[in-house]
């Protein structure tokens, strides 16, 4: 699977599984994932590709400004972290 800067992941293996990220950067065949929590973008955290899953989601504002390059700030992935965990939380309310 293709990643690239600005997709959101879900982490399937390793202490932080379940959770969500920002990819923020790639180094060959790892990623630079960040939450703006524990992982902040001063110190993006290096993961596999084959232990993260791509989220499928409408394009954010966020994204936006990963992939032109303009600064993010930690609350910013929080906050937008927070409504896409959220708004997934809520699809899959009604399935078992």
């Amino acid at each position: 699977m293709s990643f690239s800067v600005a997709d959101v992941v879900r982490a399937v293996a390793g202490r932080d599984r379940g959770k969500l990220f920002y990819v923020i950067g790639t180094d060959g065949a790892y990623l630079l994932i960040a939450d703006g929590k524990r992982r902040p973008v001063e110190r993006p955290k290096r993961k596999a590709e084959k232990h993260v899953c791509k989220v499928p989601l409408a394009e954010t504002r966020i994204a936006g400004k990963l992939r032109s390059g303009e600064p993010v700030l930690n609350s910013e992935l929080r906050r937008d972290l927070a409504a896409i965990s959220q708004e997934i939380s809520v699809q899959n309310q009604g399935r078992f």
